[in-house]
């Protein structure tokens, strides 16, 4: 299983988003989004929702429940 802070980290590089971008867009602040990709602190539900939401991949992917990235075929 890959670890969420590598998860997190390429999806938001591959989005080409500076960390400051990401935490300003979910509401916290860049040293605490900085922590989640260190992999020192893990965000509440509510923050995983929006950063998912932000990066345009699932909650379960962040968290390493699955590879695919988006929701194919999801209704």
């Amino acid at each position: 299983m890959v670890p969420f802070k590598e998860r997190l980290k390429e999806s938001r590089t591959r989005k080409r988003f500076m960390q400051r971008e990401v935490a300003e867009c979910v509401g916290i602040a860049t040293h605490t989004y900085q922590q989640y990709e260190l992999g020192n602190r893990r965000p509440n539900y509510e923050i995983l929702v929006a950063i998912a939401d932000y990066l345009d991949v699932t909650t379960d992917y962040l968290l390493g429940r699955t590879d695919k990235p988006d929701q194919e075929g999801s209704v």
